[in-house]
């Protein structure tokens, strides 16, 4: 039977761009069975040095931290990078942006999420559908209205299906 250990990456908490930077230090020399992994969120979303919303999101006045475009350059290098572990790769597709969000346009996680697709399929890597998971739990355990943060019991569902795909990939 094969262990599971969960290694949190703080690259794999932000945008491709960070992801890129941190890469190589967070895979360091463990040998990975399963590495399941996600990135878009934060790349989708705008902020501006001027807000006081959590995270500096702004979708009025702000930047968009990687365009569609920008965002597939990097998660192709990632994939590619993450590829040469030898590991069975799961990507989670990024999850749903509802309506009213401070820093991001709704409908900007699907038009993302394609371009995941796209770059998934090429390198035969298995997607986790986070994305549908998402809009049906969102509302009741959102930390606040319209936000794309979770509450803990929020995080325990949306953590349910990666442990399944986990798991299903040990056996």
């Amino acid at each position: 039977q094969k262990e599971a250990r969960v290694v949190h990456n703080p690259g794999n908490a932000g945008d491709t761009g960070i992801g890129l930077e941190s890469i190589d230090e967070w895979l360091g020399n463990t040998n990975w069975d399963i590495i399941h992994f996600n990135w878009g969120l934060w790349d989708l979303c705008y902020r501006s040095p001027q807000s006081a919303v959590y995270g500096n999101r702004d979708k009025i006045n702000g930047t968009v931290t990687f365009t569609p475009e920008e965002y597939g350059g990097n998660l192709e290098k990632l994939v590619v990078r993450l590829k040469k572990t030898g590991a069975k790769l799961i990507f989670a597709t990024t999850t749903y942006v509802p309506p009213g969000e401070a820093g991001r346009f709704t409908g900007d996680d699907n038009r993302y999420n394609e371009v995941a697709f796209k770059i998934m399929k090429k390198y035969n890597v298995q997607v986790n559908e986070l994305n549908k998971i998402s809009k049906r739990i969102h509302k009741k355990y959102a930390k606040a209205k319209d936000d794309v943060h979770y509450t803990g019991q929020g995080y325990d569902l949306i953590s349910k299906p990666v442990i399944k795909a986990i798991r299903d990939n040990l056996k």
